[in-house]
């Protein structure tokens, strides 16, 4: 599927320029020296203080996108796990990133100074320490989505839940607080940032964190129940997450297990609406012809690939009965199968049935999705 939209546009020019070459702006001789030795005293450390201090202003100072990247990667490949010094280059960057960030904000135009806070989260991003987030994590509100990305990016990517999780080095409290600013974030961010912070949700090892997943996957419900959901194909991610928070019943008796918890079924409800709107999405499209030809090719990836992925797990048993009504074309058929599989008025589904939940209220069906809103006359 081709990507056409802006913000892919403009979140590639930065991704690529991650990997640029080094700068040769930067001063390097000194602080090579300093990594290849196995213990430090105070010259080292001020040898680091003043390496990351000069890199960190040629980042904020330049206006030349490969410049930028060249000065962050410098920083990058100095970066080590080695005791004293990963300590020191932690506490001097925090130091650093912080005046950058207080730097930029005094920079015009406004385009200049949003291009050096996003390069700044990225290299808060690249760097993979969680003793950053709090540089952070007053970006999450950020108008920009593209500087917003990058907060979400550097607080959920792999190696951010790694040490969030870490029995060693965790901290209960700071994945707490990452969840708190997240949920303030889910209704207002794009779907590119929610994808992020539905795996972030999924994978952190706090309570909190199903919660989290379940805002977002309320907030892609809302959406496809007012004909607004955008990129359709982020669902199966989302999708795919919810599904793996759903144990299964050792005995396949489709009772819940209590290890389950109160709030698993929340989370096999959240999965099959999202689910039934999805192919709801599609039926409901097709016949009123409001879909384009990405939007039904996302519709219909993510239709596909959750029946073979998610449901024949959960259901026990290969399932490919949706994919055949697709093939054939047939929306009464696909219908059907959605009915059969989700439920309907008059009997629950199979997938509620197995997993013992409903839709609320004791209902047997999914919500159904409302029509799509009419397009306004045209003027005669």
């Amino acid at each position: 599927m081709k990507i056409k939209w802006p913000f892919f546009a403009v979140l590639t020019v930065f991704f690529v320029l991650v990997t640029s070459s080094s700068s040769k702006a930067v001063n390097t001789a000194d602080i090579e020296k300093v990594l290849k030795k196995t213990v430090l005293d105070e010259s080292d450390f001020k040898i680091i203080d003043d390496f990351l201090g000069e890199a960190v202003r040629e980042l904020v100072r330049t206006r030349d996108f490969t410049s930028i990247a060249k000065a962050r990667t410098v920083i990058l490949s100095r970066k080590s796990t080695q005791g004293q010094y990963a300590q020191r280059f932690s506490e001097s960057a925090y130091k650093q990133i912080q005046s950058g960030f207080e730097q930029a904000q005094a920079l015009r135009p406004d385009d200049r100074k949003t291009n050096v806070i996003i390069n700044l989260l990225i290299l808060i991003d690249g760097l993979e320490d969680m003793r950053l987030a709090n540089l952070a994590i007053p970006w999450l509100k950020d108008q920009n989505m593209v500087a917003r990305y990058w907060a979400v990016h550097s607080l959920t990517n792999p190696a951010a839940v790694q040490q969030l999780n870490s029995t060693v080095s965790s901290d209960p409290s700071l994945a707490r607080t990452i969840v708190d600013r997240l949920k303030e974030v889910v209704e207002t961010s794009n779907p590119e940032i929610l994808a992020q912070i539905a795996r972030f949700a999924a994978s952190v090892n706090i309570p909190q964190g199903e919660g989290l997943l379940l805002q977002v996957a309320d907030v892609r419900i809302k959406s496809y129940a007012e004909w607004t959901v955008q990129h359709e194909f982020y669902d199966v991610g989302i999708l795919k997450l919810l599904e793996s928070k759903i144990p299964l019943s050792a005995a396949g008796s489709g009772a819940i297990l209590p290890t389950m918890g109160a709030g698993k079924p929340e989370i096999a409800r959240r999965f099959a609406q999202l689910y039934s709107y999805v192919i709801q999405r599609y039926i409901k499209g097709k016949e009123k012809s409001v879909l384009n030809d990405d939007q039904k090719r996302g519709l219909l990836s993510v239709i596909i690939e959750t029946e073979d992925k998610c449901v024949s797990r959960l259901m026990e048993k290969p399932q490919t009965t949706i994919r055949r009504a697709v093939e054939r074309d047939s929306m009464t058929a696909l219908l059907d199968e959605h009915n059969k599989l989700l439920g309907a008025d008059a009997a629950a589904g199979q997938l509620p049935s197995k997993l013992g939940f409903d839709y609320g209220s004791n209902r047997t069906s999914p919500i159904p999705l409302p029509d799509p809103p009419q397009k306004p006359a045209q003027p005669a």
